[in-house]
């Protein structure tokens, strides 16, 4: 169970400034109760009574409102891709500081660790500047990654088995280092700072190189027992389907995302097509093969969310990744599939498209750290 300290600052966190009435109303916490939670907080400066002046009480409105200082402390949030490093400089209410991105000249945890120690120390050089420590770094890797231990124990787009990430990046940084599923992370970010906030259940779902899926129930961001909870890329939808790198045939993931959309365009065409830009040309140019693979693959999208949504009802399903990019031309089969897929009211679920960069991504990093520095005793007092 959550402290009164931690339910109050994650409430603050999400929807600050707000007044002590209004934050004993959303976690139903007593007067006295927040009171007590708000005190030690004040003192050591994470939260300041008064008014923000990001957020201007409206007329009428009493001014003794109580916000998170974010610039009380900094985190790192780095996104690993096949491609590149992506990591942002963030304060203690997320907010992106600083941006850098670093190609990678190889998948290998040889190549790719030192590239992503040299990015925090020239964050770190740069934090120094912004006179606040940096209290926590966190890593988002696609897979099958146990927080918890800190590993990453496969990552089919780097190629990565058993990686300890976690000890890795904390002995080369000095920093504490949270290391989770980059989907995973993005959920808390947007649970937190974007389109769930409010929202008790909700799902968020990625496309593009790979299929993700978050989860969101009764207000927290769920892994399951083995930590792989909300792997819709790999409901086999289809048994006579194309094989996906899981080893079954007809995953979503193995119809609907970009390599496998690409697969399916050059078997379309029997042409060379080398990237997303030249299948969405020929989307575009009204090539019926390659329409129909983008129809198929937005049925799967649809079909895989009518799922997800008659098991656990939640009350939005956002769609977002670089996949995207392609949704006008995959739109008509999501809906289509979801609306013969959910089950009676499950069919009323708001489903709505969300673009995020991969920068939002790296913050969904920094999002896990600054939700492990709050697990971490910073509610203690020094004595």
């Amino acid at each position: 169970m959550r402290s009164a300290a931690s339910s109050v600052f994650t409430t603050l966190l999400s929807h600050g400034p707000l007044t002590r009435a209004e934050v004993g109303r959303r976690t139903s916490l007593s007067p006295a109760a927040v009171t007590k939670a708000v005190r030690p907080l004040m003192r050591l400066g994470y939260l300041v009574e008064g008014e923000d002046e990001e957020a201007r009480p409206a007329v009428g409105r009493p001014a003794n409102l109580v916000w998170v200082d974010g610039g009380r402390a900094l985190f790192i949030g780095i996104k690993v891709t096949g491609d590149e490093i992506i990591a942002v400089l963030t304060d203690l209410r997320c907010r992106i500081r600083l941006v850098r991105h670093v190609p990678l000249t190889g998948r290998e945890p040889w190549t790719v660790l030192p590239a992503l120690a040299a990015l925090v120390r020239e964050l770190l050089t740069e934090a120094d500047g912004f006179g606040v420590r940096v209290e926590g770094l966190g890593i988002a890797i696609a897979g099958d990654v146990d927080r918890a231990g800190g590993v990453v124990r496969y990552s089919p787009f780097l190629g990565w088995r058993d990686v300890p990430l976690a000890d890795i990046a904390a002995t080369e940084t000095g920093l504490p280092v949270t290391v989770d599923n980059d989907v995973r992370a993005l959920t808390v970010a947007e649970h937190w700072f974007g389109a769930g906030v409010g929202l008790s259940d909700f799902a968020l779902v990625t496309v593009g190189a790979g299929i993700g899926c978050g989860l969101v129930v009764h207000g927290q961001v769920v892994s399951g027992a083995h930590g792989v909870a909300g792997e819709i890329g790999h409901l086999p939808i289809d048994p006579l389907g194309p094989l996906c790198h899981c080893g079954n045939r007809g995953c979503v993931e193995a119809i609907a995302s970009d390599p496998a959309i690409l697969r399916a365009v050059r078997a379309a065409t029997d042409r060379p097509v080398t990237d997303a830009a030249d299948a969405l040309a020929l989307a575009h140019g009204g090539d019926p093969g390659v329409t129909g693979v983008y129809a198929r693959a937005g049925e799967a999208i649809g079909q895989a969310i009518g799922v997800l949504v008659n098991i656990l009802g939640p009350e939005r399903v956002i769609i977002s990744g670089e996949g995207l990019a392609a949704y006008d031309l995959v739109a008509e089969g999501v809906r289509g599939a979801f609306a013969a897929s959910a089950f009676g009211t499950a069919s009323q679920c708001d489903v709505t498209t969300r673009p995020l960069p991969f920068a939002e991504w790296a913050r969904g990093a920094a999002a896990t750290a600054i939700q492990s520095f709050m697990g971490s005793g910073m509610w203690e007092e020094p004595r």
